[in-house]
């Protein structure tokens, strides 16, 4: 078991042997963090979400709980989207920040601290990212380097690539099953 160590390097964190249990550790701010456990509408919302995105376009590739490496941080993001030629044969992790993230808020988790790692990784080249927040009925959105806006309802949700509209009432509907 990983113990967070103040001092721990990036290096020390990823030679560890379970930061791929689940749920996932993260290497954020000098400290290795282990996410929340989902609950059941997060998991389904997460499978639904990567299905859409997989199923609509073939320029991107959804990836639940990928590892990335956006130096000095390690973070594994709800969902990952990135570009297809970014992507190696390689198993490991991807080497920089997604195209697109996407995080979903869990009732226990600190919305600052993901605001944090959203931050860091549009910094590091991340093009757009959301942050879901499923008790508002929410999604918060961050693209380039404007300021995050939130959208609610019938709002439509940017996104990259091809994909059709989506609103935040149907990201909210994809906690049903399907």
């Amino acid at each position: 078991m990983i113990e967070s160590i103040a001092t721990l390097s990036l290096t020390d964190f990823l030679a560890q042997p379970d930061i791929e249990s689940s749920p996932a550790w993260e290497f954020i701010l000098g400290r290795a963090v282990q996410k929340t456990m989902p609950t059941l509408f997060h998991s389904r919302l997460q499978h639904n979400l990567v299905n859409y995105i997989n199923d609509r376009t073939d320029r991107f590739e959804a990836i639940p709980e990928l590892r990335c490496l956006v130096l000095p941080y390690s973070p594994v993001p709800d969902i990952a989207i990135v570009a297809g030629d970014r992507l190696t044969d390689e198993d490991g992790p991807l080497n920089g920040a997604p195209d697109w993230l996407i995080e979903i808020l869990s009732p226990d988790q600190s919305t600052l601290k993901l605001q944090n790692k959203i931050l860091h990784c549009l910094i590091n080249g991340t093009q757009l990212a959301w942050l879901i927040d499923l008790s508002h009925q929410q999604v918060w959105v961050w693209q380039g380097e404007e300021l995050p806006i939130i959208c609610s309802g019938a709002d439509i949700l940017p996104v990259l690539g091809i994909l059709p509209e989506l609103t935040v009432d149907a990201v909210m509907a994809m906690i049903r099953r399907q």
